[in-house]
């Protein structure tokens, strides 16, 4: 018979203790900690006036980065401010950043009409390109650097029931195409197709609802490859899908200002644009 005493303490220990650390472990490896459950969080609103990776590409004081009719505008308690009446009127002319061309770009901006006429953002457009309207009654030869073609956020004063409905939608300026995305359409084009409607982004009465008239609002143009977003005041007004490469809505180019018919008065200000490949 052998006795505990005779064993070595050392040897004791392992004899009694293994069986425990194997079975901790064998427990261990059978009965794996439970996942942490799957929590889903809705996305965080982005602020309108957050400007991270933004550049501000109007000073508030001057107008030496822009270029466009002196006579129609002019800087204002900090904002571009273009104004057309029956003293001087203005039947369609464009402010555009000087040195400034791009396709991929996040855009925001605050913009109020006033008075009455309309304006819009020009984005992705070109100066210096014929003109396919005729010239109005009494209307001087129109200066094709102030002019610009492609497309438009479009924003108008309510002078009239349709003029009211214009302010969000996606124009395509001095181009056959005219509207291609009315306010609370989706829209999609493709090569040698007619635009066709994809679906709503809400009622076009409702969408209007959410337009400052005559006060500032909060316009916001995301263009990405052939996907173009206009959202005013946080509310997605219309969306365009261009898969034509070739398209003039698809191309890089100028950011401007409209000032269109008489009376008429626009101001601009808080001009931010994030640059993207």
């Amino acid at each position: 018979m052998i006795s505990i005493r005779s064993i070595p303490a050392s040897l004791f220990l392992l004899c009694v203790l293994s069986p425990q650390l194997g079975a901790q472990t064998v427990t261990t490896a059978a009965s794996p900690a439970p996942h942490a459950p799957v929590q889903f969080h809705e996305p965080a609103p982005l602020q309108f006036e957050d400007h991270t990776g933004f550049e501000q590409i109007f000073d508030g004081h001057s107008l030496a980065d822009w270029e466009g009719d002196p006579t129609a505008w002019r800087v204002e308690d900090g904002a571009i401010v273009g104004e057309s009446s029956a003293q001087h009127p203005v039947f369609n002319t464009y402010i555009w950043r000087k040195g400034l061309v791009v396709k991929n770009f996040d855009l925001k901006l605050e913009i109020k009409c006033e008075i009455g006429g309309g304006s819009g953002i020009q984005y992705r457009s070109q100066t210096g390109i014929p003109w396919i309207r005729p010239l109005h009654a009494g209307e001087k030869p129109r200066n094709l650097n102030w002019m610009m073609t492609g497309p438009q956020a479009d924003i108008w004063f309510p002078v009239n029931p349709r003029a009211a409905s214009y302010t969000g939608q996606f124009y395509s300026e001095n181009t056959p195409l005219g509207i291609i995305a009315w306010r609370g359409e989706v829209v999609s084009s493709e090569p040698d197709t007619a635009a066709q409607l994809v679906g709503s982004v809400g009622d076009r009465d409702e969408l209007g609802g959410y337009v400052n008239i005559n006060g500032w609002n909060q316009y916001e143009i995301i263009a990405r490859g052939g996907v173009c977003i206009h959202i005013l005041n946080g509310h997605v007004m219309a969306v365009l899908i261009d898969d034509d490469p070739a398209s003039s809505n698809n191309q890089p180019g100028k950011i401007g200002i409209e000032l269109e018919s008489t009376p008429a008065k626009v101001s601009v200000r808080n001009i931010w644009i994030r640059k993207l490949q």
